[in-house]
């Protein structure tokens, strides 16, 4: 239930848009907590407000997160829209949805198992404006759901749709408490679901105890890609791990760069161990650029 890219993102920063030009917000959708930019002709729309979309499955309701300004004219018809602000019929009509959503993915739950479908079902949402059930299911392999389809709509008489999602998506739709302590960032932070490598885990010096490093979805934990930027500029200031610096008569190695303390510690031939700043090193003019401790008063460990 990824966003599709469909364009580039426009910036955010606050520029004059032309008049009657159409106004544009990043919208979350309740119901998966996917977030998506939209455009509206509506009056001014500030943050909290409810609105009902035309998001990628149908009509459904969504919360403003706030505006979005620099969009190309050119580009503007290829965002979804607004279609209105939620009424107080809208909203009462949401949590009746999300009452009989309940026994719908109890019913749907039930007629996998007789099925014998090898298929997890997590959630079931019924749209606003439609006649229509979306069913949400992760499944190690694609499945063959048209015989529950069938069974499903001669219950329910309206239209059904299945969606195979991925464990990620599971998260963001149904929330929980992180090891942090928090929500879960897919489900309450973040914007959309970023690519997370171990290359990210070993930048920022961290374990790779996979216990640690893994979020409940199984995967590796969205927040560590919010530092990784600065933990990789910052690393381009001081000589990487396994780097050789010749200093007082004797070669060291770098043994470890620790962001948090601006600190380099080195290892010479000889097994001496020093510790240096940031500030004292710097790169040699000359053709071999490579780095060189300055202003540095040695205190061997």
């Amino acid at each position: 239930m990824s966003n599709p890219d469909m364009m580039d993102e426009p910036t955010e920063a606050r520029v004059t848009e032309p008049a009657g030009a159409p106004s544009f917000y990043r919208v979350k959708l309740i119901s998966s907590s996917e977030t998506q930019i939209f455009k509206a002709s509506l009056d001014k729309l500030v943050l909290g407000d409810k609105v009902i979309v035309d998001g990628k499955y149908g009509r459904d309701l969504g919360r403003i997160l706030g505006s979005v300004y620099g969009v190309s004219p050119a580009k503007a018809a290829d965002y979804p829209e607004i279609i209105r602000e939620a009424s107080e019929k809208d909203l009462s009509r949401w949590e009746e949805n999300k009452i009989k959503e309940d026994e719908a993915i109890r019913v749907c739950r039930e007629k996998v198992a007789a099925r014998g479908l090898d298929m997890k079902l997590v959630a079931a949402h019924y749209l606003l404006d439609e006649p229509k059930i979306l069913f949400f299911f992760t499944a190690e392999a694609r499945v063959d759901f048209r015989e529950l389809v069938k069974d499903l709509v001669s219950i329910f008489r309206i239209r059904i749709e299945l969606r195979q999602i991925g464990v990620r998506d599971e998260s963001r739709i149904l929330g929980g408490m992180a090891v942090c302590g928090r929500t879960y960032c897919c489900h309450g932070l973040t914007d959309k679901l970023r690519s997370v490598s171990i290359k990210m885990v070993k930048e920022q010096n961290l374990s790779l105890n996979s216990m640690k490093i893994s979020g409940p979805c199984g995967r590796l934990l969205c927040c560590l890609s919010y530092e990784y930027d600065f933990y990789h500029e910052i690393k381009k200031q001081v000589p990487s791990e396994g780097a050789r610096i010749s200093y007082s008569n004797s070669e060291y190695r770098v043994t470890e760069v620790n962001v948090l303390s601006r600190t380099v510690r080195m290892q010479s031939s000889e097994g001496r161990m020093i510790t240096a700043g940031f500030e004292n090193f710097k790169r040699r003019e000359d053709q071999n650029n490579r780095w060189t401790l300055v202003d540095y008063e040695s205190s061997d460990e």
